[in-house]
Protein backbone atom coordinates (compact mmCIF):
# COMPACT_ATOMS: atom_id res chain seq x y z
CA UNK A 1 0.00 0.00 0.00
CA UNK A 2 1.39 3.48 -0.91
CA UNK A 3 1.77 5.41 2.14
CA UNK A 4 -0.43 8.53 2.36
CA UNK A 5 1.10 11.62 2.39
CA UNK A 6 -0.10 13.15 5.85
CA UNK A 7 2.30 16.09 5.72
CA UNK A 8 3.63 18.94 3.65
CA UNK A 9 6.86 17.43 3.03
CA UNK A 10 5.59 14.36 1.11
CA UNK A 11 4.51 16.73 -1.75
CA UNK A 12 6.31 20.16 -1.60
CA UNK A 13 8.98 20.69 -4.89
CA UNK A 14 12.06 20.79 -3.10
CA UNK A 15 14.23 22.00 -6.28
CA UNK A 16 13.42 25.69 -5.57
CA UNK A 17 14.46 28.97 -6.87
CA UNK A 18 15.05 31.72 -4.21
CA UNK A 19 16.36 35.42 -4.87
CA UNK A 20 18.17 37.61 -2.09
CA UNK A 21 17.32 40.95 -1.11
CA UNK A 22 19.23 42.95 -3.70
CA UNK A 23 17.81 41.24 -6.98
CA UNK A 24 16.83 43.61 -9.57
CA UNK A 25 13.22 44.22 -10.28
CA UNK A 26 13.60 43.10 -13.64
CA UNK A 27 15.91 39.69 -13.30
CA UNK A 28 12.96 38.52 -10.52
CA UNK A 29 11.03 38.98 -13.19
CA UNK A 30 13.15 37.09 -15.65
CA UNK A 31 12.97 34.35 -13.09
CA UNK A 32 9.28 33.58 -12.28
CA UNK A 33 8.97 34.12 -16.17
CA UNK A 34 11.97 31.19 -16.56
CA UNK A 35 10.71 29.37 -14.09
CA UNK A 36 6.93 28.95 -14.70
CA UNK A 37 6.07 30.19 -10.99
CA UNK A 38 4.15 33.46 -9.40
CA UNK A 39 6.06 34.16 -6.53
CA UNK A 40 9.73 33.58 -5.31
CA UNK A 41 11.33 33.44 -1.71
CA UNK A 42 13.39 36.34 -0.36
CA UNK A 43 16.70 34.41 0.97
CA UNK A 44 19.56 36.30 3.49
CA UNK A 45 22.55 34.63 5.54
CA UNK A 46 22.33 30.86 5.55
CA UNK A 47 19.15 30.70 3.84
CA UNK A 48 16.84 32.00 5.94
CA UNK A 49 12.92 33.43 4.54
CA UNK A 50 12.94 37.02 4.81
CA UNK A 51 9.72 37.58 2.74
CA UNK A 52 8.71 36.54 -0.69
CA UNK A 53 8.18 38.34 -4.21
CA UNK A 54 4.74 37.62 -6.06
CA UNK A 55 3.53 39.08 -8.97
CA UNK A 56 0.80 40.72 -7.17
CA UNK A 57 4.08 42.87 -5.38
CA UNK A 58 5.51 43.61 -9.19
CA UNK A 59 1.96 44.77 -10.82
CA UNK A 60 2.03 48.23 -8.90
CA UNK A 61 5.24 49.48 -11.17
CA UNK A 62 3.18 48.39 -14.08
CA UNK A 63 -0.22 49.96 -12.75
CA UNK A 64 1.27 53.04 -11.92
CA UNK A 65 3.02 53.57 -14.65
CA UNK A 66 1.15 56.13 -16.42
CA UNK A 67 -1.41 57.37 -13.37
CA UNK A 68 -0.80 60.21 -10.89
CA UNK A 69 -2.40 58.89 -7.99
CA UNK A 70 -5.05 61.51 -6.18
CA UNK A 71 -4.88 62.23 -2.37
CA UNK A 72 -7.49 58.95 -1.45
CA UNK A 73 -5.69 56.69 -3.76
CA UNK A 74 -2.22 58.14 -2.01
CA UNK A 75 -4.08 57.35 1.51
CA UNK A 76 -5.56 53.82 0.65
CA UNK A 77 -2.99 52.28 -1.54
CA UNK A 78 0.57 53.63 0.36
CA UNK A 79 2.31 50.31 0.03
CA UNK A 80 1.70 49.69 -3.09
CA UNK A 81 2.42 52.60 -4.17
CA UNK A 82 6.08 52.44 -2.54
CA UNK A 83 6.37 48.78 -4.58
CA UNK A 84 5.48 50.82 -8.04
CA UNK A 85 8.94 52.48 -7.49
CA UNK A 86 11.17 49.57 -5.59
CA UNK A 87 13.72 48.33 -7.65
CA UNK A 88 15.00 45.43 -5.51
CA UNK A 89 13.59 42.42 -3.70
CA UNK A 90 14.11 44.01 -0.65
CA UNK A 91 11.75 46.96 -1.51
CA UNK A 92 9.31 45.03 -3.31
CA UNK A 93 8.77 42.28 -1.16
CA UNK A 94 6.37 41.47 1.16
CA UNK A 95 7.46 40.51 4.75
CA UNK A 96 6.99 38.46 6.96
CA UNK A 97 6.81 35.72 4.50
CA UNK A 98 3.85 33.60 4.94
CA UNK A 99 5.39 30.24 5.26
CA UNK A 100 4.36 26.47 6.67
CA UNK A 101 6.89 23.87 8.41
CA UNK A 102 7.11 20.40 6.13
CA UNK A 103 4.98 18.83 9.64
CA UNK A 104 2.37 21.01 8.01
CA UNK A 105 -0.76 18.76 6.84
CA UNK A 106 -1.92 19.19 3.42
CA UNK A 107 -5.26 20.49 4.76
CA UNK A 108 -3.77 23.10 6.76
CA UNK A 109 -1.57 24.78 4.40
CA UNK A 110 -4.85 24.48 2.04
CA UNK A 111 -6.56 26.66 4.32
CA UNK A 112 -3.54 29.09 5.22
CA UNK A 113 -3.70 29.34 1.11
CA UNK A 114 -7.12 30.22 1.09
CA UNK A 115 -7.02 32.79 4.16
CA UNK A 116 -4.03 34.23 3.26
CA UNK A 117 -4.81 34.58 -0.64
CA UNK A 118 -1.30 33.15 -2.10
CA UNK A 119 -0.49 29.96 -4.33
CA UNK A 120 2.90 29.14 -2.76
CA UNK A 121 4.28 29.05 0.66
CA UNK A 122 7.86 28.56 1.40
CA UNK A 123 8.41 25.41 3.68
CA UNK A 124 10.69 26.45 6.68
CA UNK A 125 12.96 24.39 8.84
CA UNK A 126 13.25 25.47 12.89
CA UNK A 127 15.77 27.85 11.77
CA UNK A 128 13.59 29.41 9.65
CA UNK A 129 16.03 28.28 6.71
CA UNK A 130 14.36 27.13 3.12
CA UNK A 131 13.70 23.58 2.90
CA UNK A 132 11.28 23.82 -0.12
CA UNK A 133 7.94 25.16 -1.60
CA UNK A 134 4.45 24.05 -1.65
CA UNK A 135 1.99 25.57 -4.30
CA UNK A 136 -1.67 24.70 -5.01
CA UNK A 137 -0.78 21.90 -7.55
CA UNK A 138 1.86 20.17 -4.80
CA UNK A 139 -1.60 20.06 -2.42
CA UNK A 140 -3.84 18.53 -5.32
CA UNK A 141 -1.48 15.60 -5.51
CA UNK A 142 -3.27 13.96 -3.03
CA UNK A 143 -5.93 13.37 -5.59
CA UNK A 144 -3.95 11.44 -7.78
CA UNK A 145 -3.78 8.16 -5.40
CA UNK A 146 -5.38 5.09 -7.28
CA UNK A 147 -8.79 3.65 -5.64
CA UNK A 148 -7.01 0.40 -4.63
CA UNK A 149 -4.36 1.95 -2.42
CA UNK A 150 -7.46 5.00 -0.66
CA UNK A 151 -9.26 1.55 -0.34
CA UNK A 152 -6.66 -0.46 1.58
CA UNK A 153 -6.00 2.77 3.71
CA UNK A 154 -9.35 3.24 4.72
CA UNK A 155 -10.20 -0.24 5.70
CA UNK A 156 -6.83 -0.28 7.64
CA UNK A 157 -7.02 2.92 9.19
CA UNK A 158 -10.65 3.63 9.95
CA UNK A 159 -12.37 0.11 9.74
CA UNK A 160 -9.58 -2.22 11.45
CA UNK A 161 -9.18 0.61 14.18
CA UNK A 162 -12.66 1.06 15.39
CA UNK A 163 -14.11 -2.13 14.97
CA UNK A 164 -13.36 -5.77 16.38
CA UNK A 165 -11.53 -8.03 14.34
CA UNK A 166 -12.56 -9.34 12.29
CA UNK A 167 -14.35 -7.07 10.66
CA UNK A 168 -15.71 -8.34 7.40
CA UNK A 169 -19.08 -7.45 7.91
CA UNK A 170 -17.80 -3.86 7.12
CA UNK A 171 -17.12 -3.50 2.91
CA UNK A 172 -14.74 -0.63 1.51
CA UNK A 173 -15.12 0.05 -2.02
CA UNK A 174 -13.57 3.37 -3.87
CA UNK A 175 -14.31 4.64 -7.18
CA UNK A 176 -12.91 8.00 -8.51
CA UNK A 177 -11.83 8.83 -4.81
CA UNK A 178 -15.56 8.74 -3.80
CA UNK A 179 -15.37 5.86 -0.59
CA UNK A 180 -18.33 3.86 0.25
CA UNK A 181 -18.88 1.83 3.56
CA UNK A 182 -21.51 -0.71 3.65
CA UNK A 183 -22.67 -3.32 6.27
CA UNK A 184 -23.34 -3.88 9.98
CA UNK A 185 -21.69 -2.63 13.34
CA UNK A 186 -22.46 -3.67 16.58
CA UNK A 187 -21.89 0.12 18.18
CA UNK A 188 -23.76 2.20 15.49
CA UNK A 189 -22.80 4.98 18.00
CA UNK A 190 -19.78 5.06 15.92
CA UNK A 191 -20.89 5.08 12.32
CA UNK A 192 -20.30 8.98 12.56
CA UNK A 193 -16.88 8.54 13.73
CA UNK A 194 -16.36 6.18 10.69
CA UNK A 195 -17.82 8.60 8.85
CA UNK A 196 -15.46 11.52 9.75
CA UNK A 197 -12.13 9.32 9.69
CA UNK A 198 -13.02 8.22 6.32
CA UNK A 199 -13.11 11.93 4.89
CA UNK A 200 -9.59 12.41 6.85
CA UNK A 201 -7.50 10.07 4.53
CA UNK A 202 -5.94 11.93 2.33
CA UNK A 203 -7.11 11.60 -1.28
CA UNK A 204 -10.52 10.81 -0.37
CA UNK A 205 -13.43 13.04 -2.52
CA UNK A 206 -16.67 12.16 -0.36
CA UNK A 207 -17.76 9.56 1.80
CA UNK A 208 -21.11 7.52 1.32
CA UNK A 209 -21.94 5.86 4.69
CA UNK A 210 -24.35 3.35 4.69
CA UNK A 211 -23.03 1.36 7.55
CA UNK A 212 -26.32 0.14 10.07
CA UNK A 213 -26.85 -0.67 13.74
CA UNK A 214 -26.83 -4.57 13.92
CA UNK A 215 -30.16 -4.26 14.62
CA UNK A 216 -30.36 -2.65 11.44
CA UNK A 217 -31.62 0.81 12.49
CA UNK A 218 -28.60 3.19 11.11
Amino acid sequence: MQTSPHVVSDVMTRAVVAVGRDALFKDIVRLMEGWKVSALPVLEGDGRVVGVVSEADLLPKEEFRDLVPDRFTQRQRLSDLAKAGALTAEEVMSSPAVTVHGSTTPAEAARIMARRNVKRLPVIDDEGRLEGVVSRSDLLKVFLRDDEDLTEEVRHEVVDRLFPLPADHIRVEVSEGVVTLTGWVDGPELIPVAERLARTVEGIVDVHCHLAGASGAQ
